[in-house]
């Protein structure tokens, strides 16, 4: 039996408060690099809501906390230490020093909102929320995107889960089939927001006067 299996078995024991909170342990974990998937872990979590293990507004809310607080160490960290932070073994495994550096100029090319799109990019969270702390970003630019990511992730994956009668797995796979496709048009989505926004700001400056 594996990890994953044998900490969901676990999970599927507990009633109520202990099971939430070792969902909001687990998450936050594999916030900050665990070796677990978070996806697969909120999806089997999601199925228990159909055993009654757990209810799935109050899983919802406590897997946001989980989800955005492992996040936002990870983007404490980049944002404390920098490239210094590679030094340490365990950050090492999880980016590399050339990979963080082609990261912060991905975060550069599109901005704080790219964080919005890095929520729906499973394997490369992590060194990214690194990247985006490494590059000195607001701590609210952090909060305002991975937090409204989040606020749409989870209600899809939750209820997906349910709808299906609980079959995560299919859920799971569904995502890996059009991984690309909803990477795509959050990317087009992020772009056009910014864009339109870019064009209010424009349209609201005062005209320069062009008298010498």
């Amino acid at each position: 039996m594996s990890l994953m299996d044998s900490v969901m078995a676990f999970l599927q024991s507990l009633q109520g408060v202990p099971a939430y909170a070792l969902l909001f342990a687990l998450l936050f974990s594999c916030g900050i690099g665990a070796p677990m998937n978070e996806d697969i872990v909120l999806l089997a979590a999601a199925a228990l809501t159909l055993k009654g293990v757990m209810e799935p507004v109050p899983l919802m809310v406590v897997a946001w906390f989980g989800l955005v607080g492992g996040d936002a160490l990870v983007f404490h960290w980049g944002h404390r230490f920098g490239a210094r932070l590679l030094r340490h073994r365990f950050a090492a495994r999880i980016v590399s020093e050339a990979r963080l550096s082609a990261l912060q100029d991905t975060m550069r090319r599109y901005g704080p909102a790219y964080i919005f799109v890095v929520r729906f990019m499973p394997g490369v969270r992590t060194a990214l929320f690194l990247a985006a702390g490494s590059l000195k970003m607001p701590y609210r630019h952090l909060f305002l995107y991975d937090g409204l990511a989040a606020l749409v992730e989870l209600p899809l994956l939750v209820y997906g889960v349910r709808y299906v009668g609980g079959r995560w797995q299919d859920i799971m796979a569904l995502v890996g089939q059009f991984q690309g496709v909803l990477v795509a048009t959050v990317v087009v989505a992020v772009l056009a927001l910014w864009l339109l926004g870019r064009l209010r700001r424009a349209r609201r400056a005062p005209p320069t006067d062009a008298t010498p």
